[in-house]
């Protein structure tokens, strides 16, 4: 789908496109970066003599933002704290509260977020068996860290038991080391608050995906600006 310099307006990834690729990246950005709506993008490109409807923003962030994260998620995790810490917050979805369960390192670093209709054993062992996907022995965890849902105890001894995580990983339930998740889930929510709903689950999937590839280039001072278009 996008190939090619992201710095290039021109570049085919925006191919069909009505609008130079600059200018797509640069909304999408500012989307994910910042809490507002997206008529209130509408407003900010239109001061800049950009007309473009909110909802063609709303249809590029949900393009473009898991391809960012895709493409940058070897920067994301290119650190494997050993320790995790893992829990869950509420977001709307379709009018429905739903569960998104996340995990993060001891530095508050995302690792990943996985959402659910329900709280349980089976939710739990997905979103851990999606963290772990594709991780080589050394990079998964010496250590997860949880509330005293019994539903992480269950899944994580479904998990060893089928090879997927280490027998030798600890399980612990020590309150004060899930402050670092705690306080990140607000930060992360800010930035969703604009959003009322998403209409979705994989909506929600996309829209987050961006704001947390977005969050974890900022908290390292990646330089991520786009060239103006010549």
């Amino acid at each position: 789908m996008l190939g090619g310099d992201w710095t290039d307006g021109t570049m085919t990834d925006f191919k069909w496109r009505h609008f130079q690729g600059d200018v797509i990246l640069w909304a999408v950005r500012w989307y994910c970066r910042y809490p507002i709506s997206y008529r209130d993008l509408e407003e900010m490109l239109a001061e800049r003599g950009i007309s473009v409807d909110h909802t063609t923003i709303y249809r590029w962030v949900q393009c473009y933002a898991p391809e960012m994260e895709k493409r940058l998620r070897w920067f994301w995790r290119r650190g494997f704290d050993p320790s995790w810490r893992l829990d869950e917050t509420y977001v709307k979805v379709r009018g429905k509260w739903t569960y998104l369960y996340r995990a993060v390192d001891k530095r508050g670093d995302t690792i990943d977020f996985y959402l659910s209709p329900t709280r349980s054993a089976k939710a739990a062992k997905r979103f851990l068996g999606k963290a772990l996907r594709g991780l080589k022995h050394w990079e998964k965890p010496a250590t997860l860290n949880t509330d005293k849902a019994p539903s992480y105890g269950a899944a994580i001894t479904e998990l060893k038991r089928e090879g997927k995580l280490d027998r030798e990983t600890a399980h612990r339930q020590v309150k004060y080391l899930n402050n670092v998740i705690e306080a990140d889930h607000g930060k992360l929510k800010i930035l969703i608050k604009p959003v009322r709903g998403f209409k979705s689950i994989p909506t929600a999937y996309a829209t987050i995906k961006g704001f947390e590839v977005m969050r974890a280039l900022r908290r390292d001072c990646q330089d991520f600006r786009v060239r103006p278009g010549g």
